[in-house]
């Protein structure tokens, strides 16, 4: 007899996720949240597809502007700091994410010592020099720009004035890498999703690239930040500083075995980006890994903005919308649901309360809620709350194809990062399943039934009805994790019943006064 055939052990897909690490000089806003939201998702989605995820999030404390702000609020700096933090770490149970660290770089002791090692390995490269140099400097970008790259004068991010700076700086050689990045974009193995964004990273690269200063006098970030090694008069750029966090995160540089498991055999390293930053991350930041001789991303996802009456929403601008303050208001499942919904995959996204009152109620409430409602109540009015085993349904085809095929088209979605699409796949059974409530009219065949008719239609009915809203609760589990895991409570049988129907979300009234109020039907 021959020996049995040994597969060998398949490898499990891993895959390391990040958001941007924001400044701390104010609160988190609305537009940051979109980020973690989506990473959420991605995380969510990817774990259940099987796939060893990590989820990385942490905050840019080493900014100047962090330090400004600081002054100007009378705070000590590291007490601003740490407080302005916390709330930016405090945002994983109103959003309700999974993230699995959370690294800052002020505070967190693998950072300093990954940023000096990623220095040491460009030193090495040869990619360092120092010299002196005039340029305009916008705080709030944390960057230096030409006069052609202002508008009338002013930064075209923030609307002010750039300042003008004279010093002597390290700079490292971006120039060198201009070929390799054209190279790895157009290739596709640096892939930059939107298309939009992959081509205006080929418009920067078509350009040419300058060198670019990567450090600070200590006396003008006001002693804040890492000291440059061996060169202690100097700050390391707080942007070179805060692209190594997706390294030393994973203890580069510190001895940890994250490295190795999460960046160096990762099948894919993705970073979530807004299209402010793009240039840091689809220029900057691989030229720098090309440098220390470190893989690169293999996906940057870009997103638009947030708008808030038309104006982006920033924590400069000063029209915040604070989004744990938005979930306690209006609930974690309203506030994804909108970022999720609303947010398209190319373009800005206006927000305001009554958008996210109208969303929340017409779908979540009236479409979702009202639905698992309206099937449990069926099944105890008609059946004493056991759900009948019966057969399938003729006219369900339609709903039947959208339980089907549901997690193959929001899986086809997100893997092209388009988180409208993919809801829109799982919020097809909903619309199916109410559609098909009121063709069958279960009402109509409890009634019948009572006439002497045969139990079996409408035993087919609910059984196909109970299906899809569990279904739903499957499918919904990587964008509303909680509303997911209350449909899925709704539905799950305990001693051979359902639970007794009740309301699963809140509906929202928007106040004439700005302020939201929640009443459940």
């Amino acid at each position: 007899m021959s020996e049995p055939r040994v597969h060998p052990e398949v490898p499990i897909p891993r895959t390391y996720i990040t958001t941007t690490i924001p400044y701390v000089n104010a609160r988190p806003h609305l537009g940051f949240a979109l980020e973690l939201v989506q990473a959420d998702v991605l995380a969510r989605h990817r774990r259940r597809e099987g796939d060893r995820v990590r989820l990385q999030t942490g905050t840019d404390d080493n900014s100047l502007k962090n330090v400004l702000a600081a002054e100007d609020a009378g705070v000590p700096v590291r007490e601003f700091v740490d407080r302005n933090a916390a709330a930016f770490v405090a945002l994983r149970e109103p959003l309700s994410l999974s993230t699995d660290d959370v690294l800052r770089t002020s505070h967190d002791p693998r950072h300093r010592v990954g940023v000096e090692h990623f220095w040491r390995a460009c030193a090495d490269a040869g990619d360092f020099y120092r010299r002196y140099y005039e340029g305009l400097y916008c705080v709030g970008c944390e960057q230096f720009y030409a006069e052609s790259e202002l508008d009338g004068g002013r930064c075209p991010e923030h609307d002010v004035a750039p300042e003008h700076v004279a010093e002597e700086n390290w700079f490292f050689r971006l120039s060198r890498y201009t070929g390799q990045l054209r190279d790895l974009v157009t290739s596709g193995r640096l892939r930059i999703e939107p298309a939009q964004r992959r081509n205006e990273v080929l418009g920067f690269l078509a350009g040419g690239l300058e060198d670019f200063s990567i450090s600070r006098s200590a006396e003008r970030a006001r002693g804040w930040g890492i000291p440059v090694p061996g060169d202690p008069g100097q700050v390391i750029y707080v942007w070179w500083d805060a692209l190594g966090n997706y390294l030393t995160a994973l203890g580069y540089g510190s001895g940890g075995t994250g490295h190795q498991r999460w960046w160096l055999d990762s099948d894919r390293r993705i970073h979530l980006v807004g299209k402010g930053v793009l240039r840091f991350h689809a220029i900057y930041w691989p030229a720098m890994l090309l440098s220390a001789g470190q893989p690169l991303p293999t996906d940057i996802v870009v997103h638009d903005y947030l708008t808030h009456d038309g104006r982006k929403i920033s924590k400069s601008a000063g029209n915040t919308v604070d989004p744990a303050t938005l979930a306690r208001e209006c609930g974690t499942d309203a506030v994804r649901w909108w970022l999720l919904r609303e947010v398209p995959r190319v373009g800005d996204a206006d927000f305001t309360h009554a958008r996210l009152v109208a969303r929340a109620n017409d779908e979540l409430a009236n479409g979702l809620g009202n639905l698992v409602h309206r099937v449990v109540a069926m099944v105890h009015r008609y059946r004493a709350g056991a759900v009948p085993h019966g057969g399938q349904e003729p006219d369900a085809e339609r709903l039947d194809h959208a339980c089907r095929v549901a997690r193959a088209e929001a899986g086809k979605a997100l893997a092209e990062f388009d988180f409208r699409n993919a809801t829109a796949a799982v919020w097809a059974i909903v619309d199916e399943a109410n559609r098909f409530v009121n063709q069958a009219k279960p009402w109509e065949l409890a009634k019948a039934e009572r006439e002497g008719a045969a139990p079996g239609a409408l035993d087919a009915v609910l059984a196909t009805l109970v299906r899809a809203c569990r279904t739903v609760g499957e499918e919904l589990a990587p964008f509303l994790p909680d509303a997911a895991a209350r449909v899925t409570e709704a539905c799950a049988e305990r001693d051979g019943r359902l639970p007794a129907a009740s309301p699963l979300f809140p509906r929202l009234a928007d106040a004439d006064d700005g302020t939201l109020a929640q009443a459940f039907d």
